[in-house]
């Protein structure tokens, strides 16, 4: 049986009044998302539990069949793992965003799409300063664009369950006052933050910047903390179900978080040249990757992280576009390799963003989340389209998203 999962991150949304009350999946044109809707089964999940935070971080986690209240740590640990970062069960990982505050309210949590480039330019300059300033031992490691991570090392750190962090892109447009981090070790990083903001005002990139329209990146921001986390590969969970010990999976995403998990996971992570995590980045190529490791791999996963930057932005326009070009250049390449590869023993296809990231909103949200199974072993339900509302009128419904992996890998 060959496998494949297509990931439009945070693609679930609410009614908007300038698309007649229509979600941007229900206004996108999605010819063939709604032709395998016609021959599977459409339905709904609830991938993230009340009482964790409604990141890709978990709703990834759940979606690809692990409970996140067992075996989630934070965010940072899995991009660190991409990143090829050692970490000891000591160490403590946090998300280093690079933002733009100004008066107190959080301008852009990626500080206008810092480049990679920009990016690592700033995080050796802070890694060359700050440490010693401070006398504490923590590494700065550069990796795509605003996403950036910040290592504590050692057995001894001033962090502990009860540290608090806040999310930048839940904040877009909005105060910062009192998200800050809190807690244990919360003062240390408001500490580090207010010294990149001392150290980063007159560096070469951000005059480069301003001189060129740009927003500065004013300072680092912190989040999504976490240790290493204990999470059994795919293959030792899913493999024997499959019939297959051996079970091969592979990533496709610009996201780094993605990458870690993969890594975790024990999947191949595939680099796709052009795939950039944001709404420019080159569909047709993630879906001819996408098409080619099926020809080695059991399953391959491909994650779009453009719907959810849209949904960030509040650019429900960018959401539909983004949704068009998943259907156009990645869903038929997808699907031919899954019938041309499973001819013999069979083929299924899962379609599902993680969880909602309304435009209303800009920001994630708990929530159901509308999912697609197209298969050569699976009959139609008669949805006819894929979309929120047609997925809440389903009678297949999962309340602990991760419980679909077990039925939907055969």
């Amino acid at each position: 049986m060959k496998y494949a999962i297509i990931i439009p991150d945070g693609c679930a949304d609410w009614p908007i009044e300038s698309f007649g009350n229509r979600t941007p999946l229900q206004a996108a044109r999605t010819p063939h998302l709604d032709m395998l809707a016609e021959t599977g089964v459409v339905g709904r999940s609830l991938n993230v539990p009340e009482s964790l935070t409604p990141g890709s971080d978990v709703a990834t986690l759940s979606l690809l069949g692990y409970d996140p209240r067992e075996c989630y740590t934070g965010r940072a640990p899995f991009e660190a793992a991409a990143m090829g970062i050692g970490m000891e069960p000591t160490d403590w990982a946090f998300r280093c965003n690079t933002v733009t505050i100004e008066d107190e309210i959080m301008v852009s949590f990626t500080a206008d799409h810092l480049s990679s480039e920009e990016s690592a330019e700033l995080i050796e300059y802070i890694q060359a300063e700050l440490p010693g300033a401070l006398g504490i031992p923590v590494h700065f490691y550069p990796g795509v664009g605003y996403r950036n991570l910040m290592i504590w090392n050692g057995k001894q750190s001033p962090f502990s369950e009860s540290t608090r962090t806040y999310p930048p892109h839940d904040y877009t447009g909005q105060s910062v006052s009192g998200k800050f981090p809190v807690g244990a070790g919360g003062e240390m990083l408001c500490r580090i933050s207010s010294l990149t903001r001392t150290l980063l005002q007159d560096h070469p990139v951000n005059k480069k910047r301003v001189a060129a329209g740009k927003l500065p990146c004013t300072h680092f921001w912190f989040w999504g903390q976490g240790r290493r986390p204990n999470i059994a590969s795919f293959a030792r969970r899913y493999g024997t179900r499959a019939g297959n010990p051996a079970f091969r999976g592979a990533m496709i995403t610009a996201v780094d978080l993605l990458r870690g998990i993969a890594t975790y996971l024990e999947w191949d992570v595939i680099n796709v040249p052009g795939a950039t995590g944001y709404t420019d980045t080159d569909y047709a190529a993630k879906g001819r990757y996408a098409a080619e490791a099926l020809r080695t791999h059991d399953l391959v996963c491909v994650h779009i992280e453009s719907p959810d930057e849209s949904g960030h932005e509040g650019d429900s326009g960018k959401k539909v576009r983004a949704l068009e070009e998943i259907d156009a250049h990645i869903v038929p390449q997808v699907l031919d390799a899954l019938k041309t590869e499973g001819k013999n023993d069979g083929w299924r296809l899962l379609v599902s963003p993680d969880h909602p990231t309304p435009c209303a909103l800009k920001t994630h949200t708990h929530g159901e989340v509308p999912w697609l199974w197209v298969g050569s072993d699976i009959e139609s339900n008669g949805a006819g389209r894929y979309d929120e509302q047609t997925a809440a009128l389903s009678d297949r419904f999962y309340a602990n998203g991760f419980r679909m992996m077990g039925d939907f890998i055969l």
